[in-house]
């Protein structure tokens, strides 16, 4: 076991001493701490090279890996436009094709070439509305940063245009293609470090213009934590700002006319729920909203007479959540959420429903495509025990057909996905799907791996990896809780699992682990629990708390310490799910409480545990993982290993190329193998 020297660093958090004894790992440009993190590494690949079927794994892997993986096609002037895989390239390639049925593509962007190490990824797509033209942005090692260029669609070359210091941002072209509305963050160094993912603006491109020439279109210093996602109406009369604050899951709308001058109207401003904007007829919005509807509703607002009692509900809340709409030949289509798996239906402008477009059961929308005044609609679904197809719905027939087949390499009549509902500690019912193969024998020995995020509104729902389908080819049980703070049943769901009430969160993963094994699924030495970013937080959590129900532990990519988190990068986005220690006693006092890192205890013996991280994510800093690695490895009692993994050039998982996933999938499943003795 590593020893990893400490350093004497205690804060005063509103009258409590916290010691920081591994702070000076923060540094990644420490040298000690860069000959810290490779004997970490070394010691990783030595412990993983004693497992005899090592190999095999990455052979299995390969082989499960290597099929052709297709997005949803989208309609762009003539040309149909999506991104394929092979099956093994490192990033996927952007094609067109003006027939969806032929093998003739032609290559528009291939990020395979853009750079040798395969970390060059796609990252943003925006068309003219004539299709000639595409703003595309580039993301390098899985940064959040992107590089914005202009390819030219007719002469398939770039223009000289190139757009820096974009962070998740929406790029809005005019009508005629002349340009577009974005948003971007200053320059680094021309503002503290800790200041670099504040004061968000919005700016006009002119192409043909050097970015020095934009013009200032919005800025809100008095709210330095905005940001801003600009889009154009339908009619293009209008440019809509659509203001958010981190992962908060609220926003506000404001909208300027064009071909006027003036400041923008702030049409929703009050902060009081989220509002997705879906198009416009005229003066007449459309949103989807949570406002006073928590598994949210479609309204319509008449920007000439905005006040709220002019408001109209056009699809009433439902008993589902609605999980995204949009307008796609003049009709809503709309995703529902059905404890914890899609269902999509049609309604009519004026919400009358139309009709539910049958999907197979237990599976997840990848994706839909489509425009407003066409025909055709293309959806692609996923399933636990399939990857994604893709299929062509025509509205006017009402047929549903094939564009890209799944592959036929994998068979689902031998395994079966079941839904289950539990019972958490406080009484709640919670789901849980579980995949695997079919007569399982429920013997108490079966090797399960339960996986869960719980948190920011996101919703866990059936999609296809290559890793868990190896898994289950191999006799093991993936198991999939849908927590509270997720977004599966709505408004009141995720905010049970935020603040003061994330212990529900770790309560809800914890009792699943319970129920998987009082079932007779499994036993404690023969499950897994993995998670990643804030699933990452759920495994550190529930390990710290309940060291003794798991055999294993994969923490991946992980939020580790609850006091400092908010002071790296895009952390601060995270404080309406978490909470800031360092401003409110109340909050330090809870999130005190579970934080990781501040409830490792000496002595203990831990199950064994991998972290995995990578050196250049800059959305969850490497910081976490290696002070959790290094407090771990202290307290440990007995002979578990406590490992860390760091990915060099590698990022939080944005991008990141098929060969390195493959490692990191070799070195997490050959570490179950190993520990769960499978």
């Amino acid at each position: 076991m590593i020893k990893t020297k400490k350093e004497h660093v205690v804060e005063d958090y509103h009258g409590t001493l916290v010691a920081d004894p591994y702070r000076w790992l923060e540094n990644p440009d420490n040298e000690e701490v860069k000959q810290w993190v490779d004997e970490q590494n070394n010691r990783t690949q030595g412990y993983l090279s004693t497992y005899p079927n090592r190999n095999e794994v990455k052979e299995k892997l390969v082989n499960i890996w290597n099929f052709p993986k297709y997005t949803v096609p989208r309609k762009e002037g003539k040309y149909y436009y999506f991104q394929k895989n092979d099956g093994l390239q490192n990033q996927a390639v952007f094609y067109r094709t003006t027939n969806l049925q032929s093998d003739e593509l032609e290559v528009v962007l291939d990020p395979n070439k853009m750079n040798e190490e395969g970390t060059a990824a796609i990252t943003n797509l925006s068309f003219t509305k004539d299709g000639k033209r595409l703003a595309y942005g580039i993301s390098l090692n899985g940064s959040d940063w992107q590089k914005i260029h202009i390819r030219n669609l007719e002469t398939g070359k770039d223009e000289p245009d190139l757009i820096n210091w974009c962070k998740f941002s929406n790029i809005a072209w005019n009508e005629a293609g002349t340009g577009f509305f974005y948003s971007r963050f200053p320059e680094p160094g021309t503002v503290p470090a800790d200041e670099e993912s504040f004061n968000n603006k919005v700016f006009w491109h002119e192409l043909g213009t050097p970015q020095e020439q934009d013009v200032l279109i919005f800025e809100d210093p008095e709210n330095k934590e905005h940001s801003f996602n600009p889009s154009l109406s339908d009619d293009y009369n209008y440019l809509l700002l659509t203001v958010w604050k981190g992962t908060e899951n609220k926003s506000r709308i404001y909208y300027k006319k064009l071909d006027e001058n003036g400041d923008f109207t702030k049409l929703l401003a009050e902060d009081d729920a989220r509002y997705d904007y879906l198009g416009n007829d005229g003066t007449k919005f459309y949103f989807a909203t949570n406002l006073n509807a928590p598994k949210e509703k479609v309204i319509a607002i008449d920007v000439e007479k905005p006040e709220k009692q002019n408001w109209v509900d056009i699809i009433s809340e439902q008993e589902d959540v609605l999980n995204f709409a949009a307008i796609i030949h003049n009709q809503f289509v709309v995703s529902y959420l059905h404890n914890a798996h899609y269902e999509l239906k049609v309604f009519h402008m004026d919400g009358r429903f139309d009709k539910e477009i049958p999907l197979p059961k237990f599976v997840s929308i990848s994706g839909v495509e489509g425009k407003r005044k066409e025909d055709d609609m293309y959806i692609g679904y996923t399933s636990y025990l399939a990857p994604a197809a893709i299929s062509q719905y025509n509205f006017k027939t009402g047929k549903l057909d094939t564009v890209f087949q799944q592959s036929t390499q994998f068979d689902t009549t031998n395994f079966e996905t079941t839904q289950v509902f539990y019972q958490s500690k406080d009484g709640t019912q919670v789901p849980m799907f579980l995949t695997h193969r079919k007569g399982l024998d429920v013997n108490g020995q079966n090797p399960v791996v339960l996986y869960g995020y719980g948190g920011f509104n996101v919703s866990l729902t059936p999609s296809f990896s290559p890793g868990q389908r190896m898994w289950i080819e191999e006799g093991g049980v993936f198991a999939v809780a849908n927590l509270r703070g997720g977004g599966e049943f709505g408004e009141v769901w995720y905010k049970a699992g935020t603040l003061e009430r994330k212990q529900n969160v770790f309560d809800d993963f914890i009792s699943a682990a319970e129920w998987l094994i009082s079932s007779g699924y499994t036993s404690a030495s023969k499950l897994a629990i993995m998670g990643g970013s804030n699933g990452g937080l759920l495994v550190a959590a529930c390990i710290t708390q309940r060291p003794d129900l798991y055999g294993a532990a994969i923490c991946q990519v992980p939020v580790i310490d609850m006091l400092r988190y908010h002071k790296f990068t895009v952390g601060r986005y995270w404080v309406t799910d978490y909470g800031n220690a360092e401003e409110s006693a109340e909050q330090f006092e809870f999130m005190y409480k579970y934080s990781p890192l501040h409830n490792v205890k000496d002595g203990t013996e831990y199950p064994p545990t991998l972290i995995t991280t990578a050196d250049t994510d800059d959305r969850v800093v490497p910081l976490h993982a290696k002070k959790f690695a290094a407090a771990l490895q202290a307290a440990q009692k007995g002979a578990n290993p406590i490992l860390l993994r760091v990915e060099k050039n590698a990022g939080h998982g944005l991008g990141k190329p098929t060969a390195k996933i493959i490692e990191e999938q070799t070195d997490i499943f050959s570490f179950l193998f190993k520990t769960l003795d499978v």
